[in-house]
C-alpha cells in the first residue's frame, strides 16, 4: 500500500481537527522561504519527510538527491519515509522538529498553515506558473506545492473489456453497469473490484464530485447544499456503486479483498475494472510487467457521465510539500521543493499530471485528449469549510466507513434502503452546515 496511498484523497481531506497541534507554532508565523538566487551559496542538511517509503527503500529518492546536488552541491538531503504518515507527523508537530520539508498533513486546518509552514510567495505570483495554488493559500500567500496532479478514473483491462464486445466508453451509469454485466457474461473476470478491505480505496468515490456535471464549483456546493440531493454528483456516484454491488458484479467476498494482489490480478485480466486515479496507472503497469503480461492492457477511463456531449475529469494536487516554519535551512528546503517540482522528472516518472501550467500531459492520458475529455480544476475556496462540515457531521466523505457501509447495504450485509441511507447522510450534513453558519 505504498505509492500514493493517500494521494489526493488525503491531500484534500482532513476530517480530523488538529486540536493538539498548538506546539510552538506561532513563534515564526509569517516567515518566508525565499527562492535562493545563487545555488553555490546554499548550504545545510535538510530532512525530507515522505509517504513514499518504497522510494526510500529502493534508493530512488537518493538518486533524485544526487541529481539535485549537481545544482546545489552544498546541500545534503536526508529522507525519512513514514508508513503512518498522518498520525506520526501530527505528534511531531507539537514540537518544532518535523523535518525541513514535509507533506502537509490533511489533519491541519488551512487557517493554521502560517503557524507551521513558511510562505513560498504570493498566490498572484505563483498562480502564473503553477496549478493548484488555492489549495494552500492563506491570506494571499501560498504555503505548499504539490509535485504532481492527479485525476480520478477507472483503471481497466482493455483486453477484457474488448473481449466482452465493448468498443467505446460508457456515457451513463446505466451503460457502465450494462458493460459490467457483459463482462460477467462473456469473460471469466470479476467485472468490478471494490477493494473493500483496504478501505482508503473506496474513498476515491468522493472524487466523482465535479466530474459528473463538469462543475468547477462542486466544492462550494458541498459547503452550501445537500451532496445527496436528487442528481447531485455524490448521489449519482454512490447510486452507481450501490447498483453494481447489488447486481453482483463485484468480488465474491469484499471483506477478503487485497489491494496489492488486485494490481497483478487486474493486469492479468482476472479483474476488469477499479475506480482509482491516474496515480495508480504506473503501479498497475509495473504489475503487468512483473506478471509477464502486456502493460498496454491497462487502460484509464473517466466517470460515465457527459455534459454537453463531453466527459469531464477533475484534476487536483497530491500531497503538497511545505517548508517547516522552524527550519534553520529554509533556503535549502525551498530549493529542494522548487527543483523537485520543476526539474526532477518525478512527474514523468510517475506518469502524473504536471503542476506546471505549461507542462505536457502524460502519454497515459492520450486517450483523454483523443476523446476530448475536459480536465477541470475545482475552486477550493470553500475546501476548509467542507472539511469542517464533514468532521462535525461525522459523515466522513474522505473516510472509508461511509462507502463500506454503502457496499454492505447493497450486498445485504446491512439492513435498510438506499433512500434512507442517503436521507441520513443528508440530514447530518445539512445540520452541520446550519450549525457552522450560526
Amino acid at each position: 500500500m505504498h505509492m500514493y496511498r493517500r494521494t489526493v484523497l488525503a491531500a484534500v481531506s482532513g476530517v480530523l481537527v488538529l486540536a493538539a497541534c498548538t506546539g510552538t507554532g506561532g513563534s515564526s508565523k509569517g516567515a518566508d522561504a525565499k527562492a535562493p538566487t545563487d545555488p553555490s551559496k546554499v548550504t545545510g542538511t535538510i530532512k525530507v519527510l515522505t509517504v513514499r517509503t518504497d522510494l526510500v527503500q529502493d534508493g530512488t529518492l537518493d538518486d533524485y538527491a544526487a541529481e539535485f546536488n549537481k545544482v546545489y552541491p552544498k546541500v545534503k538531503v536526508e529522507f525519512e519515509g513514514l508508513t503512518n504518515y498522518e498520525s506520526e507527523v501530527k505528534i511531531r508537530m507539537n514540537t518544532e522538529n518535523y523535518g525541513d520539508v514535509l507533506l502537509i498533513p490533511a489533519v491541519i486546518q488551512k487557517k493554521d498553515y502560517p503557524k507551521f509552514f513558511a510562505s513560498l510567495g504570493t498566490q498572484e505570483e505563483r498562480a502564473a506558473k503553477y496549478r493548484f495554488t488555492d489549495y494552500t493559500t492563506v491570506g494571499g500567500k501560498v504555503y505548499g506545492q504539490s509535485p504532481v496532479g492527479v485525476a480520478p478514473g477507472f483503471i481497466y483491462n482493455k483486453r477484457i473489456w474488448s473481449q466482452a464486445g465493448i468498443t467505446r466508453w460508457p456515457t451513463t451509469p446505466a451503460e457502465f453497469i450494462a458493460d459490467l454485466r457483459a463482462i460477467k457474461a462473456k469473460t471469466d473476470a470479476i467485472p468490478y473490484y471494490t477493494n473493500f478491505s483496504a478501505g482508503w480505496t473506496l474513498t476515491s468515490w468522493t472524487y466523482v464530485n465535479g466530474a459528473v456535471h463538469c462543475d468547477t464549483r462542486a466544492t462550494e456546493k458541498l459547503a452550501t447544499g445537500d451532496p445527496w440531493a436528487q442528481d447531485a454528483d455524490l448521489r449519482v456516484g454512490d447510486t452507481m456503486l450501490y447498483d453494481l454491488v447489488k447486481a453482483g458484479l463485484i468480488e465474491k467476498d469484499p471483506t477478503t479483498s487485497n489491494w496489492e494482489e488486485s494490481k497483478p490480478r487486474t493486469a492479468k485480466g482476472e479483474i476488469a475494472t477499479q475506480w482509482l486515479g491516474t496515480w495508480a496507472i504506473v503501479q498497475f503497469q509495473d504489475a503487468a510487467k512483473k506478471a509477464g503480461v502486456d502493460p498496454d492492457d491497462i487502460g484509464f477511463m473517466p466517470f460515465p457521465s457527459q455534459t454537453n456531449g463531453k466527459y469531464c475529469a477533475t484534476v487536483a494536487p497530491d500531497y503538497n510539500q511545505a517548508v517547516n516554519v522552524h527550519s534553520k535551512h529554509k533556503d535549502a528546503a525551498r530549493a529542494w521543493i522548487d527543483w523537485f517540482t520543476d526539474k526532477s522528472g518525478y512527474v514523468e516518472d510517475n506518469l502524473s499530471i504536471s503542476p506546471l501550467k505549461n507542462g505536457a500531459m502524460p502519454a497515459v492520458l492520450k486517450p483523454y485528449e483523443e476523446q476530448g475529455v475536459q480536465l477541470i480544476e475545482l475552486d477550493d475556496a470553500r475546501g476548509a469549510e467542507v472539511k469542517q462540515i464533514d468532521s462535525e457531521s461525522e459523515v466522513g466523505i474522505y473516510a472509508p466507513e461511509y462507502r463500506q457501509n454503502l457496499v454492505d447495504l447493497a450486498r445485504g450485509a446491512r439492513k435498510g434502503s438506499l433512500d434512507d441511507f442517503f436521507a441520513d447522510l443528508s440530514g447530518r450534513w445539512t445540520d452541520a452546515e446550519k450549525n457552522l453558519g450560526s
